[in-house]
């Protein structure tokens, strides 16, 4: 395992960030971003505070729903990541602004989360400013269209609970996301790692305030295939060894249902299919 160091930091702030931002992305479907508008003060208090939320016992109260998919997913209730029997070795509250949530907590995770869905429509119109005409002319509607008046994006409060030395699990299995982009925040802890298109694993790089925004399966499926999502994973121990808590808070941009991705799916056809594959519907 080798750290990606060609996986640029790209400054939102610099004038050549679309080129480099698109650049990464089309190259390992992945961008690291820097100097990005998200509040990290609050990101690290919200880590904070749900942690202590997975500890408590009430946690259960918000047990998730089958059919909106809100609320708390439990370790024996994760996704398994699709060709994978084994659930991942997490626990996650996914939150929408239309669902449940704590009230102490809300406050901070819908801030964040409107934050998130602003920054992720810039990042999409800066993509859909770079595509080329023929992918363009593919489209269906603007990029940044698609996620207009949606109710489907979420933001995941993840929590991968330690890992006892000798214990054999996985984190988060190798998969590709289901959605348009992924915005992902520092997370408290390294572990993130991705497959170039060689299929060698190398580690991103953990650094403090940086946001990692990657391609999804969606956006892969509007865009011909344009722009490819790729593989992720988040690492298992090695060689036994014992691994601490870890949380993260990805935000999954999606479409609203009734977007027409391709001649193929609608957003709806496609997540249906995806929740199915994941053992969570």
């Amino acid at each position: 395992m080798t750290d990606l160091v060609q996986l640029p930091q790209i400054s939102y702030s610099s004038p050549n960030f679309s080129d480099a931002f698109m650049a990464s992305l089309h190259r390992y479907g992945f961008a690291a971003v820097v100097d990005h508008p998200l509040d990290d003060a609050r990101i690290k208090r919200i880590y904070s505070d749900w942690l202590g939320f997975f500890a408590d016992q009430n946690a259960a109260d918000f047990a998730m729903d089958p059919i909106d998919q809100d609320g708390y997913f439990s370790l024996q209730e994760a996704e398994a990541a699709k060709g994978f029997d084994q659930r991942d070795f997490k626990e996650y509250f996914q939150y929408y602004p239309w669902g449940r949530c704590p009230s102490a907590l809300e406050p901070d995770l819908a801030a964040h989360f409107a934050a998130a869905v602003a920054l992720g429509a810039e990042l999409l119109t800066c993509i859909a400013e770079s595509l080329p005409a023929d992918i363009t002319a593919q489209l269906t509607e603007p990029l940044r269209n698609m996620i207009d008046g949606s109710g489907q994006s979420m933001l995941r409060v993840l929590h991968y609970p330690p890992v006892p030395a000798g214990t054999s699990v996985l984190r988060a299995a190798p998969h590709e996301d289901i959605n348009l982009l992924t915005l992902l925040p520092a997370a408290d802890g390294p572990g993130l790692e991705l497959r170039l298109r060689g299929g060698e694993w190398v580690s991103v790089p953990h650094k403090p305030g940086q946001l990692i925004v990657n391609i999804g399966d969606m956006l892969q499926e509007a865009t011909g295939g344009y722009l490819p999502s790729t593989t992720h994973r988040v690492a298992a121990p090695e060689c036994g060894e014992a691994l601490p808590s870890r949380m993260s808070l990805p935000l999954f941009l999606h479409p609203r249902p009734e977007v027409v991705l391709s001649p193929r799916y609608s957003a709806r056809q496609y997540l249906t299919q995806r929740l199915n594959e994941l053992g969570v519907a």
